[in-house]
């Protein structure tokens, strides 16, 4: 299965492309594409997006930093290939931000599937901090290890830092 990330404006995350901070300040939406498969299949995904660069490729203390969070998502049953989000983000989406002079970040999205029986984050996890603090150093295939979850498909896109100031 492949996947993509698109922003209303129409960008989208293309293994690796180059965005702007601009392109991606909200919250993006799930493609799915599923060539020869039956795309009505009852699965349900996880996708979380980190900067494994954080605060910069050169000095990484805080990867991954943890962007988003969104468990329960649904491929599309119909014609579209936009996912269905059907609960609210665990993280909440948090847009790229890289520390002038920090060079290029990357930005990396993991979709896991869900185990059969369904999936909810449980109370009181980390993935529920939002502040910058509670976003920091976490690892995204240790979440998926711990509870289960089966990595299906990565995607990433790339942004330059501004210039020191």
């Amino acid at each position: 299965m492949e996947f993509s990330i698109v922003w209303p404006n129409g960008k989208a995350a293309a293994l690796g492309n180059f965005l702007t901070r601009e392109d991606t300040l909200e919250e993006p939406d799930l493609h799915f594409i599923f060539p020869g498969e039956d795309s009505s299949q009852e699965v349900s995904y996880t996708l979380v997006m980190t900067d494994p660069d954080a605060p910069s490729r050169a000095d990484p203390k805080y990867r991954q930093f943890r962007h988003w969070v969104i468990t329960g998502i649904k491929a599309p049953v119909t014609e579209s290939k936009v996912a269905l989000k059907m609960k609210l983000s665990t993280t909440p989406y948090r847009p790229p931000g890289p520390p002038p002079g920090s060079g290029i970040h990357r930005y990396t999205f993991l979709l896991f599937e869900e185990p059969e029986s369904g999936f909810t984050v449980p109370e009181g996890a980390p993935e529920y901090g939002a502040a910058l603090e509670e976003r920091r150093s976490w690892n995204a295939v240790d979440f998926g290890n711990k509870h289960g979850l089966k990595l299906v498909g990565a995607n990433l896109f790339l942004v330059q830092a501004a210039e020191s100031q």
